[in-house]
């Protein structure tokens, strides 16, 4: 958590700056020039395919705080709208992510929760403030993907320092929808060290049966490691801090914001949707050259009286995972065990490298697939204004 005791001193070798549409470049003095400083354009209207540049800084310096907001609509139209940053005068992106995932919340569904790093305020207003440090140049743009205009506001608050930090944050997005059997899902690989790996936003949508989806174990193969990983974990939810399953919660480093679940349905149904974060900030995982994090596809699965052929199926299929069935003979439950499971899995990795590269862009139509608003999920109480 922040040292409250830093806010006794006053860092005045900091020159703090904010830009915005009015002022992109955050030159000094230059904020609120529309309408005389009245207000005339603290937003701006995004076409569908346009690309606007939200920042173009000169540095050095580090970026203190992204707050951003857009009129609540559907998940596929929500999802399409991407955030880029692109540091010094590199041609590609180090962050292609799309906006709500880099804040914490996949599927294209905003929800409302706070953690050390970013929050989306009554889900709708989406802060991040993870240090973003930058040498010569730091330049940030929103891309419209989707088929809609789109009224975005938004501001990058930043300070210019001599002794800025000299590594990048690099922000990714992956997809794999379905998942691959037995094949782990990346969550991130590709950068070069030195680095650390700050943390991740994860999205699940359960697609095979089953009475829970998330006993994968989230593996990280650091500088060298091949088939085993030097850090492996015991699964989804006690990754992300919890124990026993997921449910709804928010806490500083770890959380479960999102889930979609038809009401009604309670023990041993499924979610539609399930979104959750991972913050590494107080256990840091550090890198020297070669980082990937993967996680499994594995489930549980539990069989009443009455569901021997399931069972039978089930095995028959070679989805068994783990070490087999455990055939009980006390009580409703005649049967357990952890299943190999095939799914819809999607990843934003936030890491640290001394050296800012490249990271894949954003495929949208892979990002919005399969995300339409089900029967039972109430529209925000605003959208018919922008509809």
């Amino acid at each position: 958590m922040v040292d409250v005791t830093d806010l006794t001193r006053v860092p005045t070798e900091l020159d703090s700056r904010a830009a915005t549409f009015e002022n992109p470049t955050g030159a000094r003095g230059a904020g609120g020039t529309a309408a005389a400083g009245r207000k005339g354009a603290p937003s701006r209207d995004i076409q569908p395919g346009e690309r606007v540049t939200l920042a173009d800084l000169r540095g050095p310096g580090t970026v203190r705080h992204v707050w951003m907001t857009f009129p609540p609509g559907p998940p596929e139209q929500n999802r399409a709208l991407c955030l880029e940053v692109f540091y010094d005068d590199l041609d590609e992106p180090s962050i292609s992510v799309p906006c709500l995932d880099f804040f914490g919340a996949p599927h294209g569904r905003p929800v409302g929760f706070a953690s050390a790093l970013t929050s989306i305020q009554e889900a709708r207003g989406c802060n991040s403030f993870i240090p973003m440090a930058f040498g010569d140049r730091f330049r940030a743009e929103f891309v419209n993907g989707s088929s809609r205009p789109v009224k975005l506001y938004y501001q990058v608050d930043y300070t210019l320092e001599e002794t800025a930090g000299t590594a990048r944050l690099h922000a990714s997005f992956r997809r794999q929808n379905p998942t691959v059997p037995r094949e782990d899902f990346v969550i991130c690989e590709g950068l070069t060290g030195p680095g650390r790996f700050l943390g991740c936003v994860l999205g699940v949508r359960p697609l095979d049966p089953g009475t829970w989806y998330g006993e994968g174990e989230v593996k990280a193969y650091r500088d060298g490691d091949t088939e085993l990983p030097t850090i492996c974990g015991t699964g989804l939810e006690d990754y992300v801090g919890t124990a026993w399953g997921m449910g709804p919660h928010h806490a500083p480093y770890g959380g479960v914001p999102l889930e979609v679940r038809e009401p009604g349905s309670g023990l041993g149904t499924l979610p539609e949707f399930v979104g959750c974060y991972r913050w590494h900030v107080l256990d840091p995982i550090v890198f020297t050259d070669q980082l990937r994090v993967t996680i499994q596809q594995i489930g549980a699965d539990h069989f009443l009286e009455g569901e021997q052929d399931r069972l039978e199926r089930a095995i028959a299929e070679g989805k068994v995972a783990g070490n087999g069935i455990q055939r009980l003979h006390d009580g409703p439950v005649i049967a357990s065990g952890l299943f190999e499971r095939i799914d819809d899995y999607c990843a934003t990795a936030f890491v640290i490298c001394e050296r800012p590269q490249p990271v894949p862009k954003v495929d949208v139509d892979l990002a919005t697939a399969d995300l339409s608003r089900r029967s039972y999920e109430e529209p925000d109480e605003l959208e018919f204004l922008f509809a």
